[in-house]
């Protein structure tokens, strides 16, 4: 399971939240995307624990906590929703649909 942790400040690093979350366990990955035209950090990030339970304990002691300024928002990833309007736009461009 993924932790999404959201209105985070835009000057937080993988390290710091490495760092963060690693007090309730081990931490396998973070992911801090920015945007593809500027670069600029988004301000949500992604993090992996090893351990389910490790990642309930810092869900539950993380959520509402105030952080580099901010109040985060910390809860377990959604699955993405496909995005309307793209891919293929519903048209079958099968050879033999001519």
């Amino acid at each position: 399971m993924t932790i999404y942790i959201g209105n985070l400040s835009f000057q937080a690093t993988e390290e710091d939240l490495k760092e963060v979350f690693a007090e309730y366990g081990d931490v396998s990955r973070v992911s801090l995307p920015t945007d593809r035209e500027t670069g600029r950090k988004r301000g949500f990030a992604f993090v992996e624990m090893a351990d389910e339970t490790h990642e309930d304990a810092a869900i539950a002691a993380l959520d509402g906590a105030e952080w580099l300024g901010r109040e985060l928002k910390v809860n377990k990833a959604k699955p993405r929703e496909p995005r309307a309007g793209v891919g293929g736009g519903g048209r079958n461009f099968n050879r033999d649909s001519y």
